[in-house]
């Protein structure tokens, strides 16, 4: 109770004074910081079992997480306490009555329960998206590994870098914490189905409905396409990543390939192969350099994988590896929990359970043949749901029908070339870019994935009321709220002095018939309907000839830019353009530009200003309608340089 109530009280009170790009900073910084220390965790990682390559992905990966939310923070979210989801809903026939979902942080904990497999990207995972939003967390590592989690908490807590109660660590039992958690708190976990079906019945987490995002044990695959034959660059693909992902982390891993599904009429191929590549695989002490993977995290790990071989072989046959002697380097048998890469091929995968069933969470895993697509898409949506499947293919359409008929069952799907290999990231490497979860099997859950995963801390609102109301509430103008012309020309005034809902209503000026035929010479842009007064009649968007667009935004352009040197720096972009209605000669336009929304580029010197821009005809009738976005100086700045 003491925990999440510091959390709350505290931690959370804490992070919610920062806005979005404060937070990013905060991250930032904490990454910049984490850097310089990675040394002593990497001495530690080794201990884990990890080798120098598994420490990279597990300490610099997780590192590089919070580097990736950082800047998306920064660039994607307002530097504001509120985040806008999509476009204002009108919801009234005259427009004073509207709506706008938003987002705002809850006012709980996040409890992060983490596996033993990747202690320091584990958590900084969840980690980073969870500050952004304003939560504050208190983590659970898995107690085998927890030692590498603790020591970088304890490095975080000494930075000084986060504010008082945003992370909290427990190591060991949680004790009664689930008894006092309520509907402002969320959960976060990685581990065993068992565990995660356990914990989702518990009775606070039903009753007050706790939000909870589970990624569990995945019988992930990865299949060769028929037309990846033995000498294709593809099939030496296939192989290298299946071996490279059974040893990695000595193939602890939630992403991990377990289910090889391969062409019937090359199985024979892909088991040499891949029993070839792996009797290169060296296993030893993961301090030595010339080490490729290391042991098992624990004795009792080594034992249950033993287990799962031990079931898997009553319908898979073994191929290599399996628990006899093997050969070490610099390392002790009696010591360490080594276990030798071991692959099993099952002839009639359709018929088995294990393998659909069964995962050995270790460099386990099982050749399954199959005779057409038809056969290898339901050998991948047996395993009932998966975190990662990779599939390996040089013909598109092939690509294509595997993907639609297994995307459902998996939360992330790669396809690779020889185009593509070189610069990707492998079947089992989460991005903070991407989702990572998977249905079903998978847990049903989904962490990262951008911007989204901030949003599974916070609470989607939808908010009513009067256009002015909710400009004042999101910090972003809505039409029909206020619009003020004080005299002064918008682009005259600081980003200090802008205000939302400022507006510059300009004077009109005629199209002409020279004019259209001017722009088309001068561009270059003689596309009939702008040239060819008989040929544009037969359109039936047109009655005859008509003004190009991008001239309608030039003629907007110098209608409402004021020239002189001022506080606006640069244009830098328009946004959602669309073109309503065609000009023709003869017709007069003019614009309406609104301050829309602010976002301070703190430290730079500028803000970004965004403006509703709106051209109108004769009539009244609106003919184009964009953002307009403009980096305006600062108070600062302009005082600097004026």
């Amino acid at each position: 109770a003491d925990v999440l109530h510091h959390a709350r009280s505290i931690g959370g009170a804490n992070l919610r004074r920062l806005t979005f790009h404060e937070r990013g900073e905060m991250l930032k910084a904490l990454a910049v910081y984490l850097m310089e220390h990675k040394k002593e965790f990497y001495a530690l990682s080794s201990a884990t079992g990890a080798t120098r390559t598994d420490s990279w992905v597990d300490i610099d990966g997780g590192i590089s997480t919070l580097f990736v939310y950082s800047g998306k923070g920064r660039r994607e979210m307002p530097n504001d306490y509120v985040y806008l989801d999509g476009p204002p809903d009108q919801i009234s026939k005259n427009g004073t009555f509207t709506a706008q979902h938003i987002f705002t942080p809850k006012l709980g904990a996040a409890v992060h329960i983490n596996a033993f497999n990747f202690p320091c990207w584990g958590m900084l995972e969840k980690l980073a998206p969870t500050l952004l939003a304003g939560v504050p967390a208190i983590v659970k590592p898995a107690s085998s590994t927890a030692y590498l989690t603790e020591l970088m908490v304890r490095r975080i807590n000494a930075s000084g870098i986060l504010p008082d109660g945003a992370l909290q660590l427990i190591c060991g039992s949680v004790g009664d914490l689930f008894d006092h958690l309520n509907c402002q708190d969320t959960i976060a976990f990685t581990g065993s189905k068992k565990t995660a079906e356990f914990l989702q019945q518990h009775h606070k987490v039903v009753s007050e409905s706790v939000a909870f995002t589970a990624e569990t044990d995945s019988l992930n695959s990865s299949i060769l396409g028929p037309d990846a034959i033995p000498g294709t660059p593809e099939f030496d693909l296939y192989i290298k990543e299946i071996t490279r992902e059974m040893t990695s982390k000595a193939g602890q891993k939630c992403t991990a390939i377990r289910r090889i599904i391969a062409p019937s009429a090359i199985v024979g191929e892909v088991l040499e192969a891949l029993s070839s590549a792996l009797a290169s695989i060296r296993i030893g002490n993961p301090q030595n350099k010339d080490v490729d993977m290391g042991p098992l995290a624990s004795q009792g790990q080594r034992n249950e994988v033993r287990e799962r071989v031990a079931e898997l072989s009553q319908e898979s046959n073994l191929i290599y590896g399996g628990s006899g002697e093997f050969a070490l380097v610099d390392a002790d048998a009696r010591k360490g929990a080594f276990f030798m890469p071991t692959l099993l091929h099952c002839e009639s995968p359709l018929t088995s359970a294990s393998v659909h069933s069964v995962e050995a969470f270790g460099p386990v895993s099982t050749v399954l043949p199959y005779d057409n697509l038809d056969e290898a898409i339901e050998l991948s949506r047996l395993g009932g749901g998966s975190l990662a499947q990779s599939i390996f293919t040089n013909d598109n359409k092939v690509a294509r029908e595997l993907v639609l008929g297994t995307a459902a069952y998996h939360g992330r799907m790669l396809v690779i070339n020889r185009n593509c290999a070189a610069e990707s990231t492998g079947h089992g490497s989460p991005l903070p870019h991407l989702v990572h979860g998977g249905p079903g099997r998978a847990g049903g859950g989904e962490e990262m994935g951008g911007i989204r995963g901030v949003l599974h801390y916070m609470q989607r609102t939808a908010i009513q009321g009067a256009p002015e109301t909710l400009t004042a509430i999101g910090h972003r103008w809505i039409k029909g709220a206020d619009q003020r012309e004080s005299g002064v020309h918008p682009f005259r005034k600081t980003f200090e002095q802008l205000e939302i809902g400022d507006t510059l209503v300009t004077d009109s000026r005629q199209v002409t018939l020279d004019d259209i035929q001017h722009f088309a010479d001068f561009t270059g842009d003689n596309f009939y309907a702008h040239t060819d007064e008989v040929a544009a009649a037969k359109n039936p968007f047109f009655e005859g000839r008509v003004a190009h667009g991008y001239l309608i935004l030039s003629f907007a352009a110098g209608l409402f830019v004021d020239p002189d040197f001022g506080p606006v720096l640069a244009n830098y972009g328009v946004d959602d353009l669309r073109f309503a209605k065609p000009v023709n000669y003869g017709d007069t336009l003019k614009v309406r530009l609104c301050c829309k929304q602010k976002t301070l580029r703190a430290g730079t010197g500028y803000g970004e200003v965004r403006w509703d821009s709106e051209v109108s005809n004769q009539d009244g009738d609106v003919v184009a309608q964009y953002d307009v976005l403009t980096m305006v100086a600062t108070d600062e700045h302009w005082a600097s340089v004026n």
